[in-house]
């Protein structure tokens, strides 16, 4: 890493760590003669792949962070620093949150307006459905009702989740969503997470916006966002919210496993705190009439997220 910062004029900048995610990733904020500059340090995935996207999305006068150098082979990238204004700290009254949330749609309609990039995964109703192994595996271990919920969801999957005919950058949320008032338009909505993507349908990034793991949206910003964007793009309303209820049921099913893996596997106990909210968010979801197939298979499959179950959970992450 030294060796990279110093071929790249970086090597003299002080370090100051950033606060990770769920994955490996590392991020560190380089300090240097009244400059900055963020080190990506990505072991486990593929850094290329990551500037591409960014590249992409940035073509489209969308905010990705700028690729300043990369070192594929070490999984090193030094990027743009596109500031500390999270939506996730700075929507705090109802106003702030409602302008917030509203300008990340805008950023879901303006990359919705173009076709995706090549090469990505396609969001198939087989992978989709294959998707919620997690929860059967780690929330809870029931995996003999792995093949029904699978065999529930395709159908619904090929009925309410196809077209896949947009990136779908998977983790958009408030936590990685950046507000950027210098700029115009879209491109004030800051976008960081996107190394995952898919080519999907476009339901499926504005249920991860509205319906976020790590904090409450009000149910006012949620119903605008939603109105927002099927009057920009004119589609079928009931069609569109029918598909909101089944991605995003898909979304928080599989969130349920990878919190609790992240658990039991990476030693990571504080998701478990999550796991209510998203249990919150899948009831709601398996509201929706189309989905009374699957919520039959999971009211008797997955226990709900009472103390006892949590703490059970908990139970499973390794000690240091």
């Amino acid at each position: 890493m030294n060796g990279f910062l110093t071929a790249c004029g970086w090597g003299d900048a002080r370090q100051e760590p950033l606060a990770g995610d769920a994955s490996a990733r590392r991020y560190t904020r380089l300090h240097l003669k009244g400059k900055t500059a963020i080190l990506m340090q990505d072991p486990e995935g593929d850094v290329r792949l990551f500037a591409r996207l960014a590249q992409h999305l940035t073509g489209l006068d969308l905010s990705a962070p700028r690729i300043l150098t990369k070192d594929s082979a070490n999984g090193l990238l030094l990027i743009e620093d596109l500031g500390d204004g999270l939506l996730a700290r700075l929507a705090q009254t109802p106003q702030d949150e409602h302008d917030l949330y509203l300008l990340a749609t805008d950023a879901l309609i303006a990359l919705h307006n173009v076709p995706p990039p090549p090469h990505l995964p396609l969001a198939t109703p087989d992978r989709m459905a294959q998707m919620v192994d997690l929860a059967f595996l780690h929330y809870t271990h029931a995996p003999n009702a792995l093949p029904q919920a699978v065999a529930a969801f395709v159908p619904l999957l090929q009925a309410h989740a196809q077209p896949c005919d947009v990136m779908v950058l998977r983790d958009y949320h408030a936590e990685n969503i950046l507000y950027l008032p210098d700029r115009q338009g879209a491109a004030r909505a800051g976008l960081l997470d996107f190394q995952d993507a898919m080519q999907g349908h476009r339901a499926y990034d504005l249920v991860s916006l509205i319906e976020d793991a790590r904090r409450d949206v009000s149910a006012h910003t949620a119903k605008a966002c939603i109105a927002h964007y099927l009057t920009a793009t004119g589609l079928p309303t009931d069609a569109f919210h029918a598909s909101l209820a089944v991605l995003g049921a898909q979304r928080n099913l599989r969130i349920l496993g990878v919190f609790a893996r992240l658990a039991s596997s990476r030693g990571k106990p504080h998701y478990i705190d999550l796991i209510p909210r998203v249990w919150g968010h899948l009831q709601t979801d398996l509201a929706h009439p189309v989905l009374a197939p699957v919520k039959l298979i999971l009211d008797s499959a997955l226990p709900a997220p009472d103390a006892a179950h949590l703490e059970r959970l908990k139970a499973t992450c390794p000690t240091p």
